[in-house]
């Protein structure tokens, strides 16, 4: 297996970049194409030892910033590492392309050049967070702020397939998230979705009905739909409250000298707590909708997310999620035309 990595992308590219390339090869045993312009990416891995046929460079002297409209990046950089890396995936050099650069320009131009998968509206972020049994999938997560009904009736049967197959939740549950758990509940559009996912549960779709917020982590649910503007709040906040939660501990830890003493008896549990809720440790989001796997990298990525997010792109090629998805679509989209 062989996959395209965008040295130029994230914040603190291409170090990082670089730096998660060598410990996946390392680790992993995969080809990792890693695009970029030549001579920076040539420089920066001198610095390390590893196996130098595992990691080929492959030059594209142009630079996607991480605030560059992506419309002007489809158009105008037409060399930078998002379009190059890419390009290997469709032309079947590389079985995925990972980055952590300019979310809305690897949307954009993936989109362009990948192409979405037959019977798929739109192409969805989805985003795997801790829950108290296992994982949940949370999507959209900001590539679509205004959805229809359908859009988020195609989110869960995209989401379904990368639970049931990538993350080997059999039979995942699917629910909307929303304001309260009655099907009366939410606005306009989780009510007729409510009503279009209900139809495809009586033909095997295993879909339990609407998720309140305290359901993204309890475990009730293994998948969750809504619209990108939902879920990029939700997520934002999640991100936020893990390192806030771990810091205030920190501080009332440090206010005595009893809370000194026992902070040394927990440091293990403080040690995993922020293991299980740091986003490094799952690496990336799936791009779900496309018709090859791209996984979008946290801007803020270390090398350790970059390496996760080189191993996620690994199980979606090889749960080969997109065959499932063509599954589910060849089976609940013509249910769902007659209904809308």
């Amino acid at each position: 297996m062989a996959i395209a990595l965008d040295g130029m992308g994230g914040d603190f590219a291409p170090q990082i970049p670089v730096k998660g390339a060598v410990l996946a090869a390392q680790e992993f045993n995969e080809k990792i194409y890693l695009i970029g312009p030549e001579n920076i990416l040539k420089k920066e891995l001198e610095k390390y030892s590893y196996p130098t046929s595992l990691i080929e460079i492959v030059d594209a002297p142009d630079i996607v910033t991480m605030d560059e409209k992506p419309s002007v990046a489809l158009r105008k950089k037409k060399k930078s590492s998002i379009h190059i890396g890419a390009k290997l995936v469709k032309d079947n050099l590389a079985d995925a392309f990972v980055s952590a650069g300019n979310t809305g320009a690897v949307m954009a131009i993936c989109t362009f050049i990948l192409k979405i998968l037959p019977g798929i509206s739109r192409p969805a972020i989805t985003a795997i967070l801790p829950n108290l049994k296992h994982k949940t999938v949370l999507l959209d997560v900001g590539a679509n702020v205004d959805c229809k009904s359908r859009y988020l009736v195609e989110f869960a049967l995209m989401g379904e397939a990368y639970a049931r197959y990538a993350l080997n939740l059999n039979p995942p549950k699917v629910g909307i998230l929303n304001v309260g758990e009655e099907k009366t509940k939410g606005n306009e559009l989780t009510k007729d979705t409510y009503k279009l996912l209900e139809e495809l549960k009586k033909h095997g779709f295993p879909f339990f009905g609407n998720a309140e917020g305290r359901d993204v982590y309890s475990g009730k649910f293994d998948v969750i739909v809504c619209d990108g503007f939902v879920g990029n709040v939700a997520l934002k906040m999640s991100e936020s409250l893990a390192k806030i939660v771990l810091k205030i501990l920190k501080e009332e830890i440090q206010k005595s000298f009893l809370g000194k003493l026992g902070s040394i008896f927990l440091r293990s549990a403080f040690k995993n707590f922020k293991k299980r809720t740091d986003y490094a440790q799952w690496g990336g989001a799936p791009l779900l909708g496309l018709n090859y796997p791209v996984i979008i990298a946290h801007g803020s990525s270390n090398e350790i997310a970059i390496k996760n997010a080189i191993l996620r792109a690994k199980e979606f090629k090889s749960a080969s999620v997109n065959d499932h998805i063509l599954e589910n679509v060849e089976k609940y989209i013509p249910i769902l035309k007659e209904l809308l």
